[in-house]
């Protein structure tokens, strides 16, 4: 006998999926089970007790955004368009996430502001708690979001082969009870981990390249031998959106490797790129991947022979497909 089931919407196919022994990456149970009691998403609105979504369901949606968009315009008349569709999904989360990171830095300024102020009466502790929800509240979204535009950037390069580009210390008295310290507390560790999320910690290995570049496989083969000698490396690079930097960048996105990208400073004028070589060998790198570009790659591979750092350069003329053609 057949039995015919009826699927009535998205919940049900993403239960269905999870049965077949699918668990949620590690970024996902990370974000979306953080264990809050509570959360209000502005200060006037109702203090909610509903868990947050399944992270199952909310990496296999994401996925499904923008996977499904590829496989729609695949093999049409208009299937070059979709990776432009695409970013938009990708630049939409991480827009809500930049505004997220906003409001919630702003109230995290009110909970900064109310624990200074506070002198243990009951109004103001009470306003205290409701600011410290709000600002936990906005951080858990902007990091759920935060992930949901991670895992739709993954899937993006995956499809497309192109990357998707003042608190004081706590002081306890009589006036200050458990809520402020809390509060101080809180303030602290949070300005921690956005500290550690732009100051990445490891062995930085510099890369730079030239905007034409066709071999792919023997930049990414030379950082695949990079990372196999520094597993916890971090990658620097000079931030073009095309040529060997993309390359790079695609791999780092495709390997889980930290990425820095070192952007012109415009208002340096004709000095820019040169200051953008002295920030990226400031960073002491243990390592450095130069391909032939423009006087700018000229230059960084002089410093980087002057200071003597293990490199690897490549030029046009190394090029595999150059030689094949030949």
């Amino acid at each position: 006998m057949n039995i015919k089931r009826t699927i009535r919407d998205f919940s049900e196919i993403a239960d269905l999926i999870a049965a077949e022994t699918l668990t949620p990456a590690d970024g996902f149970s990370t974000a979306f089970e953080t264990g809050l009691d509570a959360s209000r998403m502005g200060i006037a609105d109702d203090e909610l007790t509903c868990d947050m979504p399944d992270a199952m369901q909310a990496q296999l949606a994401t996925e499904m955004l923008v996977a499904t968009l590829f496989d729609v315009l695949r093999d049409t008349r208009i299937e070059s368009l979709a990776p432009r569709l695409a970013w938009g999904i990708v630049n939409s989360f991480h827009k809500v996430a930049e505004q997220l990171d906003g409001e919630a830095d702003r109230a995290a300024m009110k909970v900064r502001d109310l624990a200074r102020d506070a002198d243990g009466s009951e109004v103001l502790m009470s306003e205290l708690e409701e600011a410290q929800v709000l600002c936990q509240s906005l951080d858990e979204a902007r990091e759920a979001v935060a992930c949901m535009r991670d895992h739709a950037a993954a899937t993006y390069l995956a499809e497309s082969g192109r990357p998707w580009s003042s608190v004081r210390g706590s002081l306890v008295s009589s006036k200050r009870t458990a809520s402020v310290i809390a509060a101080q507390d809180f303030l602290a560790a949070r300005r921690m981990r956005k500290a550690e999320a732009h100051a990445p910690q490891g062995p930085v290995v510099v890369f730079s390249g030239g905007q034409v570049w066709e071999d792919h496989e023997l930049l990414t083969e030379a950082l695949d031998a990079v990372k196999a000698r520094v597993p916890n490396m971090v990658l620097a690079t000079t931030a073009q959106d095309k040529g060997c930097d993309a390359i790079a960048a695609a791999w780092a996105a495709r390997s889980g490797t930290m990425l820095i990208a070192f952007t012109l400073d415009r208002r340096l004028g004709k000095r820019a790129g040169f200051a953008r070589n002295e920030q990226l060998l400031g960073l002491r790198p243990v390592e450095a991947i130069v391909c032939e570009g423009s006087g700018l790659q000229s230059h960084l591979a002089r410093e980087v022979r002057a200071k003597r750092i293990p490199a690897h350069f490549f030029a046009l003329k190394d090029q595999r497909t150059n030689r094949d053609a030949a």
